[in-house]
C-alpha cells in the first residue's frame, strides 16, 4: 500500500494533507503595507475533497473557540470570523482556488521548511532542508502545520490560523506567473567538465 501524506490534529493544532501553496512568502518576511511588521505567510489551497484535513481544521477551529473565549469576551459569538474561506466564492476568477476552500496563514517566526524524500520502512518522513527560492515558490505542494487561536483585536474577534512549519511534497506549476530558469533555458545537469 502506498503512503500518503495524513491530516493530523492535536489539540489547536493540524498538519494538513497535501495542499497547495500560493503567495508563499516562506523564506523571507514580507510586509502587506508600509510600516507594518514584516511577516512569513502563505495561502495554503485544501481541495474540497479533502474531508481528513477539513475536518481537523473544523475541529482545531471549535478548540479554539472554546479556548479563546476568555479573550472574545466569556462568550462565542454567533457570527465569529473563522481563517477558512471558500475559493469558489471569494476567489471565482483564479482557477487554482477552484473547488478548494483557502486559509491565509502567517507567522513573525520563520518556519522550518523541508523537502521530502521519502518514507521510511516504518512510516516516518524523511526530508531534507530547504533554503532555495527556486525550490520554495507559489504553486508547489507540501504539508503545513497551523495553529489556530481566537484574537480580539480593535473590536475585530476571529479565528486566526498561525503558520508552522512546511514539508514540500512535490512541485507545481508556478503561479503568478513566473517560470523556474530550468523551464526557460531547458538546462542541463553540471557534470563538472569544462571544455573549450
Amino acid at each position: 500500500m502506498a503512503k500518503e501524506f495524513k491530516a493530523r490534529r492535536k489539540g489547536t493544532k493540524v498538519t494538513t494533507g497535501e495542499v497547495r501553496l500560493s503567495y508563499a512568502h516562506l523564506l523571507e518576511p514580507k510586509a502587506i503595507e508600509d510600516g507594518q511588521t514584516p511577516k512569513y505567510s502563505v495561502s495554503i489551497i485544501i481541495p474540497k475533497d479533502d474531508k481528513e484535513t477539513l475536518r481537523a481544521i473544523k475541529e482545531a477551529i471549535e478548540e479554539a473557540k472554546e479556548a479563546g473565549k476568555g479573550k472574545l469576551g466569556g462568550k462565542i459569538p454567533a457570527n465569529l470570523k473563522t481563517p477558512v474561506r471558500d475559493g469558489d466564492e471569494d476567489r471565482p476568477d483564479d482557477e487554482a482556488y477552484a473547488n478548494s476552500y483557502f486559509i491565509n496563514a502567517n507567522s513573525t517566526q520563520k518556519p522550518r521548511v523541508l523537502e521530502f524524500i521519502k518514507f521510511t520502512t516504518d512510516g516516518k518522513v524523511k526530508a531534507d532542508p530547504i533554503d532555495s527560492t527556486d525550490d520554495v515558490y507559489s504553486g508547489m505542494y507540501g504539508c503545513v502545520s497551523l495553529n489556530f487561536y481566537a484574537y480580539n483585536t480593535s473590536g475585530n474577534k476571529g479565528i486566526a490560523a498561525g503558520l508552522g512549519n512546511v514539508l514540500k511534497t512535490q512541485d507545481g506549476d508556478r503561479l503568478g506567473g513566473g517560470s523556474s530558469v530550468e523551464d526557460d533555458f531547458d538546462l542541463a545537469e553540471d557534470d563538472g567538465d569544462f571544455e573549450f
